[in-house]
């Protein structure tokens, strides 16, 4: 492979179709897509300013690198890449991607990132700020994530995700096919309209969860002593650990729990109205 050390880029497509290279302790200065319609593009201690970096790029791997607030929608439409130790501090990044994996990486600017990515792996990632991580994205698998981004993992299908402290609202909105383990869960309006979701081993904290839900199974789960509401309109199995203070109008299926504070069965519930809410005894 070619390799490009030491350099410095700016202005528009410095790098346009670029390929088969190792770019090494190079930096991209303001301008626009310094690296566009390349292929096979290993990246190594290099600095991103500029906007568009990475776009339409086949096949690549960022390694310790630093994305700076300016490089915006970095890194689009580009496929089969492997990102690993960096740090990013622009907004809107990863959009319209098969085959991403990142392992190690700080996102601080987290707004509209991860949307239409087919095929995403997470390990050890950090998620700051911003709103609508994940949108539409299908085929994801999470170990390890920490994110206090609002509205996460919306109209997404076929997610796995391990290990996870998620403090948002409104997510796993619309989604189907998720299971997650191992992981608290802290946020309003927790999972509504979703399909097939599963918590193993989660804690559930703030207000309303788990409701419209259809097909919902909590196995080995706890609730934060104020989470209320539950479960409203949801087909649901749930084995709970402890107390939930209000579980609110299940459509059907069989809760279990050690207390409730409140069970709300009132005129406006759904058929068929037949769930179990049982005391474990």
């Amino acid at each position: 492979m070619k390799e490009i050390k030491n350099q410095i880029f700016g202005g528009e497509r410095p790098l346009f179709e670029t390929h088969d290279t190792i770019l090494d302790h190079v930096k991209i200065t303001f301008g626009e897509s310094g690296i566009k319609e390349c292929s096979n593009i290993i990246c190594r201690n290099c600095y991103f300013e500029g906007k568009y970096p990475l776009w339409h790029v086949k096949g690549s791997e960022i390694t310790n690198c630093y994305f700076a607030p300016g490089s915006r929608s970095a890194i689009w439409y580009s496929d089969d890449m492997k990102m690993t130790d960096c740090v990013i501090n622009g907004p809107k990044f990863f959009r319209e991607m098969k085959n991403l994996e990142l392992t190690n990486v700080t996102i601080n600017d987290a707004d509209e990132t991860f949307w239409g990515i087919d095929g995403l792996v997470l390990n050890n990632v950090t998620l700051h700020e911003g709103t609508y991580p994940f949108m539409h994205c299908n085929n994801i698998k999470v170990f390890g994530l920490d994110s206090d981004s609002k509205y996460v993992f919306q109209y997404c299908k076929n997610v796995e995700v391990h290990n996870a402290n998620i403090v948002t609202k409104d997510s796993f909105w619309e989604c189907e096919n998720v299971t997650v383990y191992d992981s608290t869960l802290d946020g309003e309006y927790l999972g509504w309209h979703t399909k097939n979701l599963r918590l193993v081993n989660c804690h559930i904290a703030g207000e309303q969860p788990l409701c419209y839900v259809t097909n919902l199974v909590l196995e080995n789960c706890t609730f934060d002593a104020e989470c209320d509401r539950a479960f409203e309109y949801s087909t649901v199995q749930a084995d709970v650990k402890g107390y939930i203070k209000s579980v609110k109008n299940p459509t059907s299926g069989k809760i279990v729990a050690d207390s409730y504070g409140e069970i709300i069965i009132d005129k406006n519930i759904k058929a068929p109205a037949d769930c179990q809410i049982l005391t474990r005894g």
